[in-house]
């Protein structure tokens, strides 16, 4: 893989219409989105609702994700499944459809034997066999496992893993794989609550849910960063944080696809067992937006 994992990512949402997976408006989607500056995108992640998505679906998102994407932007698809050899099979499923790298979190079901020698096990043959690199993905408030930070360090020397989503939002994590990591190795943040604290810990990036409702201003954020901006970025950061806590931490992806649907985007109904966005939430979401100027 020749592109970089740097910059900004959006961890993009599936359209639904009457039930089911609406190409048509992922296309729509991609093609707005193409038109700023993110540096790719991630399918079947958290945000795509990707417990929820057959593998049939999937394909067929990675497929269009290829063909509606502006060439520059990296397509990153979320494969993991809770065995090596299902994971395997639909990573090199999902790279023939157009995927260029593997977002994999730990296997969870049987989390009580999920230990040290178990992941590494599995991650080590994952990314001996897959056709695409690996990005490790730490998400423990869905998965409830912690990846060691000592076997994140130790994966990293694998040849064809490349990179950490860590999303449980510990920047003494952060600092700690930073520092015992190759230059090479990519580390991007999954919270978009701390992005500016992260760049400035040596994150390379962020795939974030926040991204697909305000991608102008996670672009702004990180650009005014690299830029050496840094007073400016920061108090960006500041007002990001409400709306990015309403979105991820307190009403979750119905409240994400409404305010897609509030800004043009389409973001439609999430599946059940997901239940639509309560008058209230709306009202306090569509606050957040107009006061950050996004509708």
């Amino acid at each position: 893989m020749d592109k970089k994992v740097r910059g900004i990512f959006a961890a993009l949402t599936t359209p639904f219409v009457a039930g089911r997976v609406s190409v048509e408006k992922f296309r729509e989607n991609i093609e707005r989105f193409n038109r700023t500056g993110l540096a790719g995108y991630v399918i079947m992640g958290s945000t795509g609702e990707a417990p929820f998505v057959d593998d049939e679906e999937s394909e067929s998102l990675v497929r269009e994700a290829r063909k509606a994407a502006d060439p520059d932007k990296l397509i990153i698809a979320g494969t993991a499944r809770d065995s090596a050899e299902w994971t395997v099979k639909v990573t090199n499923r999902l790279a023939e459809a157009g995927a260029q790298a593997a977002l994999i979190k730990p296997p969870s079901y049987y989390k009580s034997r999920m230990n040290y020698e178990a992941l590494k096990a599995y991650y080590s043959e994952v990314a001996d066999r897959v056709k695409i690199p690996v990005i490790l993905y730490n998400i423990p408030q869905n998965t409830q496992i912690w990846l060691p930070l000592e076997l994140v360090v130790e994966l990293s020397g694998h040849e064809n893993i490349i990179g950490l989503k860590e999303s449980g939002g510990s920047l003494a994590y952060l600092g700690q794989v930073v520092s015992k990591v190759s230059p090479d190795f990519h580390y991007l943040t999954g919270s978009g609550s701390i992005l500016y604290s992260a760049l400035d810990m040596g994150a390379c990036g962020a795939i974030l849910a926040l991204a697909n409702v305000a991608p102008e201003l996670c672009l702004e954020l990180y650009e005014l960063f690299v830029s050496g901006k840094k007073d400016e970025a920061r108090q960006l950061q500041y007002r990001l944080i409400p709306l990015n806590r309403a979105l991820t931490e307190t009403y979750g992806i119905p409240a994400i696809k409404y305010a897609l649907d509030r800004r043009g985007y389409y973001g439609g109904p999430c599946r059940t067992p997901l239940l639509p966005l309560e008058a209230r939430a709306r009202t306090e979401i569509e606050n957040y937006l107009r006061e950050l100027d996004l509708i």
